[in-house]
Formats: structure tokens, sequence, C-alpha cells
């Protein structure tokens, strides 16, 4: 039994963060078809935080009222700043990069992601490199894969692949035209919206590390985010009508993507990102990429090139070699506990157990010295 339990433990982060690739994929294909019917990104991001906020804030409150840290100016700041990286400049770059050109093709560049996350926690010092160590060595070449196969599936089309006949599908007859006219344009705004979404990964955890209560963060973000994302809709968009919802797809992407790809993926990556931080959660996101596709071409009726079909085989190479690379670090981690544990030497109430090095073959002796006399360690022979 107790080692089934060591098994779960183990793969629950797994599990979560593949679980979160289907809910972002079925984000895109929403917010696809909201967008397509003349809803605002800037508003669909706002109306997705408040129902993040009114889904997860009575969890934190309830949960977490006995855990919660003091809140701090500089613990304030950084929410603020996490809320307008993600559920401001994140979010809204993405949509009008998406909406100018196709769902497909925005969920690809995400496959970037792990790349400028992981250039990113190697300068802030939590990514360790070492190039001699073939952990390493494997992240490093994981993330250039993973970046070669989102370079093949943009650069190289090929034939169509047509898997599913889809004539009829919502949104037939308008990739081509927007791909065609708006792909620089939206290709420069998927890519700052994957920027900020990694400085997003990098300050969240920062941000754990001295506010460990993962839902009382979610829901603070989500209400800074939907604050400054309503001064932002406010600024960009003036017809009043264009914030009317009703019983539509603007209902549903707002309701979906909140408490989806807001509240519970919020949570979720704070939980992981805490225990085996923001590269192993970017990781993932290449799954996404693929699910998209899929659902695209069956919903969306967005055409699969062969490119894409190599770009994502490609990709799930890379994304493999870097998950292995990240479970030899976590066994790695567990040597190192160990073996600070057996350096750890333990303290009685009238003795104290000192490390005696006798300089012969490196073999360390264990002497009792008495609790009064200061601890100390001798040298014999060179």
């Amino acid at each position: 039994m107790g080692a089934l339990c060591n098994v779960l433990n183990k793969v629950k982060p797994y599990l979560a963060i593949v679980s979160l690739q289907f809910g972002y994929a079925g984000m895109y294909i929403v917010s696809m078809v909201c967008l397509k019917h003349g809803m605002s990104n800037f508003i669909l991001a706002t109306y997705r935080h408040v129902v993040a906020t009114i889904v997860i804030a009575p969890f934190a409150f309830v949960l977490e009222r006995k855990i919660r840290p003091k809140m701090t100016l500089p613990i304030f700041l950084r929410i603020v700043a996490l809320a307008f990286l993600e559920p401001v400049l994140d979010q809204n770059l993405y949509y009008l990069g998406m909406k100018m050109t196709t769902a497909t093709y925005a969920s690809a560049f995400v496959n970037m992601l792990p790349a400028v996350t992981f250039i990113l926690a190697m300068i802030f010092r939590l990514e360790k490199v070492n190039v001699k160590k073939i952990r390493s060595v494997a992240k490093i070449i994981g993330t250039a894969i993973t970046v070669m196969g989102a370079m093949v599936m943009t650069l190289y089309k090929g034939p169509i692949i047509d898997f599913i006949k889809s004539e009829g599908a919502i949104h037939h007859g308008t990739t081509s035209e927007s791909t065609s006219k708006h792909m620089v344009t939206g290709t420069i705004f998927v890519l700052g919206s994957i920027c900020s979404w990694s400085g997003f990964f990098i300050l969240q955890s920062f941000t754990l590390k001295q506010y460990p209560a993962e839902l009382s963060l979610t829901a603070m973000i989500c209400f800074m985010g939907m604050v400054e994302g309503a001064g932002v809709s406010l600024v960009m968009v003036r017809d009043l009508s264009a914030w009317k919802v009703g019983w539509d797809s603007r209902l549903l992407a707002a309701t979906y993507s909140g408490i989806v790809c807001s509240g519970i993926a919020y949570y979720v990556q704070g939980v992981v990102i805490r225990q085996r931080g923001p590269v192993f959660v970017t990781s993932f996101s290449p799954l996404c990429m693929i699910i998209t596709a899929m659902l695209g071409g069956i919903i969306l009726a967005e055409k699969i090139h062969l490119g894409s079909i190599i770009g994502a085989l490609i990709i799930v190479t890379g994304l493999y070699t870097v998950i292995w690379g990240k479970s030899k670090d976590g066994k790695e981690s567990e040597t190192d506990d160990k073996s600070t544990a057996l350096q750890e030497l333990p303290i009685t109430g009238k003795a104290r157990a000192t490390a005696i090095d006798d300089g012969i073959n490196g073999i360390s002796k264990i002497v009792t010295v008495p609790a009064s006399k200061t601890p100390f360690t001798t040298t014999r022979g060179t």
C-alpha cells in the first residue's frame, strides 16, 4: 500500500499538468469561436477573471484562513505585477494573435514557452545547469528540439492531411483569409504573450516562496487581473454595448476559461511549481498544441498540414527529453537530501556526536564529546 501511495505521489504532478493541457486546448477552441463572433478580447479577458474570482475566492477564504501569511507591500506589488503579466498582457496579446491567425497556429507557438521559461529560469538561478551532467544536457537538447519542432510547424506546411471531412464547421472559410492578411502581426502578438507568460511563471515561483498559500494567491491574482483588465477594457473599448453577454458562446467562453484556465490552472500550476519548478510546468505545453490541432480540424475546420504533424512528432521527442532530464533532477535531489541527512549528527542531552577526520582514505570516525565542551574537529596525518 505504501509503495502504491509513493507511485501516486510521483505521478500526480504529471497527471495534473497533462489535464491542464486538455483544459487549455478546449479554451483555445471556445475562445476562437467567441472572438470570431465579434466579442472583444479585452472584455473576454476581464469576464474570464470575474468568473475565476467568484469561483476561487470562497475556497481560498475558507480553506486557507489559518495558514494564510500576512500580506505585505512587497507581496502585494508582486501580485499586481503577476496580474498584469498573465491576466492582462499575456491573454490579450494571445487572443489578438489567435484572432489574426488560427487557433492551431497560435497554440503551436506556445511550444516556445518551455524554451523561454528555461532561459529565464537560468538567468534568475531557478534552474541549475551543469553541462558535465547528462540531465542538464538532456534539458538543453530537449528544449532545442522543442523549438525546432515549432519552427518546422511554422515554416513548413506541406500537403493538407484531411483526416476528417468538416465542410460545415463553424470556422470554415475564415482561416486562410485571416492567415494571409495578418500572419506577421499575429505572430508578433503571440510571441509577446509567450514572453509575458514565461515571466509570470518565474515571478510566481519567487512569490510562492514568500506567500505559500496557493489558493489565496490565485484568488488575489484573479481579482487584480479583473480590476486591471476592466481598466484596460474601458480604455480600449468605448462601446458599452460590447459588454452585453447572453446565453451564447460569449458566456460559455468566459465561464469555461475563467474556471478551468484561470482559477484551477493558477492553483494547480502554483502547487506543481513549488514541487518541481516552473520549467517542469511549461514542458508539457506542446501537448496542448497537438490537442488543439485535432480539435481545430474537427470543430473549426482548420486545415492540418503535413508540416504540422512532423513538427508535432519532433516536439513530443523534445518534450520527453526535457521530462527525462527533470526526472533525473528529482532523483538527484533525493540523493542529496539523503546524503545531507547522513551528515547531520544527532545531539543528545548530555553528549554531542562529532566527526573526526582521521586523514586515512577519507574515512571519518564518530566520537562522543561532552555537551559542555565545544565540539572540535582534528586532523591526524597529512
